[in-house]
């Protein structure tokens, strides 16, 4: 059984980067066309009065996990005993950082009460709970799966299922997406549709597929040594597969509170949530299974 992704018939380059802040400057600094990142981030732009629009949803709920380090564990009983922590995230300013500071928002902390440390989403994420150079992390699978199985950590909140997004947030939360610069929306439509036809249909094929048929379409490098590991690090996060590839108004606007929940600047913004996302990509890939 074989993702349909591999099979889709168009040409392309990718770039992995450290985080989602450094993904989002490549594409506003035109170093790359299209970015799988978090929704959150059209909402900054815009506010930036940069016209950055998603074209798909890829995921429905983050798959963030705020852990604290296990002997940290017993002295933990709300988001409050963030403060004075030092937390890994992805990078600053990413999806991860933005999560934990929500958290820390609803607890009636400051994101200043914290210190945040970038430690990627890698093993060096792994390593810097093992090491004791932070206190939590905020981070995603198969790191939080690998630490959680050692019994390095605590999970303290968990956005990979919807039962735990809806304690977080109250609804939906919708995460990653597939976004674009407006002008190569109007440019390249065409370039736009066969992505989203592929992700599209990817997402279709995710929703059936078993944990194990999706590691097997992976490289092995991704198993990070464990194939074992990142199976269960897959069931674990299968949930958080978008089904329909759209946006919900209800998700728009559970993602912009979540930062306006912290973020001044953003509070005195003139934003449109409708402009965050075009559906019509989706719509038509839909239309043609």
């Amino acid at each position: 059984m074989h993702s349909p992704f591999l099979h889709s018939r168009f040409r392309s380059r990718g770039r992995h980067f450290r985080g989602g802040a450094q993904s989002l400057q490549a594409l506003v600094g035109g170093s790359v066309d299209v970015v799988t990142g978090a929704y959150e981030h059209t909402i900054r732009m815009q506010a930036k009065g940069q016209d950055i629009k998603a074209v798909i949803e890829l995921g429905r709920f983050p798959g963030i996990v705020v852990a604290v380090r296990k002997d940290k564990a017993a002295g933990y009983k709300s988001a409050a005993d963030l403060k004075g922590m030092k937390i890994g995230v992805s990078a600053p300013g990413s999806s991860t950082n933005f999560f934990v500071m929500y958290l820390m928002s609803k607890a009636g902390l400051k994101p200043t009460d914290a210190s945040y440390i970038g430690v990627g989403i890698g093993p060096s994420a792994v390593a810097a709970i093992k090491k004791g150079d932070i206190d939590a992390l905020a981070n995603l699978d198969p790191m939080i799966t690998k630490l959680e199985q050692d019994g390095d950590i605590k999970i303290v909140a968990d956005s990979r299922s919807e039962e735990g997004t809806r304690a977080i947030f109250g609804g939906a939360n919708p995460a990653a997406v597939l976004y674009v610069k407006q002008d190569f929306i109007e440019k390249y439509p065409a370039t736009v549709q066969a992505l989203v036809n592929a992700f599209h249909k990817t997402l279709q094929w995710l929703d059936k597929a078993t944990p194990e048929e999706i590691a097997a379409t992976v490289p092995e490098d991704y198993y990070l040594g464990d194939k074992a590991l990142y199976i269960a690090a897959v069931r674990a996060n299968k949930p958080a597969y978008s089904r329909t590839g759209i946006i919900s108004a209800a998700g728009m606007q559970s993602a912009a509170d979540m930062l306006l929940a912290f973020d001044d600047e953003l509070k005195a913004a003139k934003i449109d949530l409708a402009k965050t996302f075009d559906g019509r990509f989706v719509a038509k890939a839909a239309a043609a299974r």
